[in-house]
């Protein structure tokens, strides 16, 4: 038994190797992998590449362009536009990562009930969906974070909220594929549970699709969470989050435009670091795709 469970974990570890070297087998994955990893070693250990806070206050220095002193500028209160970009990374990552992590389990969840167990709550979810979908993404988030205030938690919230219909469908239409698969008619004849069915058989079966979709997704995410702040319905200043300094700098955009420059790049380049991971993903995912 034991000998048994330890092949297990090989297999599965093997597995997980291959997957993650097919990756970046393509130049488009590597590229945005090393793009990527440089943004979240950068912005996580942000002391060791600014010597300012992301809010040291300096009037005497206060909207200065570039320089070797500030490399990106500073704002209208003299602080350093770099170490803004860097801490700011934290909060702008982590609102696109955990926004489309909640938003794909609980896509999931909606998405194997209703495949699974089909009739009525297929209809009633898939309707649900339907109404959900209905109403545009952003503006979805932008009457929730309205209604729950505006605020890092609050922020993700909204963005979850957003995007669990695409998930549910997509999870849905995967699950329909599976159901009539024999492995399921040999776990109902050895009387697992429907909890079990769904979540530990199906499920393996079905996740490649959802994870390459919240992968991709996180970079819409990211500009979505931006597009909130800019709009004062996000993360609140001082806290230091990329949407929010592009808000700070939109009345300095003629005389002083790197304030709304460097933030947007930031953003550009996140968003494509993470979009050629996704692709790279699918093809390292997809048996379609795999040469």
């Amino acid at each position: 038994m034991a000998e048994n469970m330890k092949n297990r974990r090989i297999i599965k570890h093997s597995r997980f190797m291959t997957t993650f070297s097919r990756v970046f087998e393509t130049p488009t994955a590597k590229i945005g992998g090393i793009l990527l990893g440089i943004i979240v070693v950068m912005c996580v250990f942000a002391p060791l590449f600014c010597k300012y806070t992301a809010n040291d206050i300096d009037m005497t220095s206060a909207l200065q362009g570039p320089s070797l002193q500030h490399f990106c500028g500073t704002d209208n209160l003299g602080r350093d536009q770099w170490a803004r970009l860097l801490y700011g990374g934290r909060y702008s990552l982590a609102l696109g990562i955990i926004g489309s992590l909640f938003a794909a389990i609980g896509g999931t969840g909606l998405g194997v009930i209703a495949g699974y167990f089909g009739g009525q709550a297929e209809n009633l979810i898939m309707r649900f969906c339907d109404i959900w979908t209905a109403i545009p993404g952003t503006l979805l988030c932008i009457v929730v974070s309205t209604a729950l205030g505006p605020g890092f938690f609050n922020t993700i919230v909204a963005l979850s909220i957003g995007a669990i219909p695409n998930g549910a469908r997509m999870t849905r239409g995967q699950i329909l594929a599976e159901r009539t698969k024999e492995y399921l008619e040999a776990a109902e004849a050895m009387n697992c549970s429907k909890a079990s069915i769904m979540f530990r058989h199906l499920l393996p079966n079905v996740i490649s699709p959802t994870i390459v979709g919240t992968t991709m997704g996180i970079g819409a995410t990211i500009t979505q969470a931006a597009t909130l702040s800019y709009i004062g319905l996000g993360v609140q200043p001082p806290t230091p989050e990329w949407g929010a300094m592009l808000s700070a700098g939109k009345n300095y955009v003629t005389s002083f435009p790197h304030l709304l420059l460097f933030p947007g790049i930031a953003i550009g380049l996140a968003t494509l670091a993470i979009n050629l991971m996704g692709d790279g993903l699918r093809d390292a995912l997809d048996p379609k795709l795999r040469k």
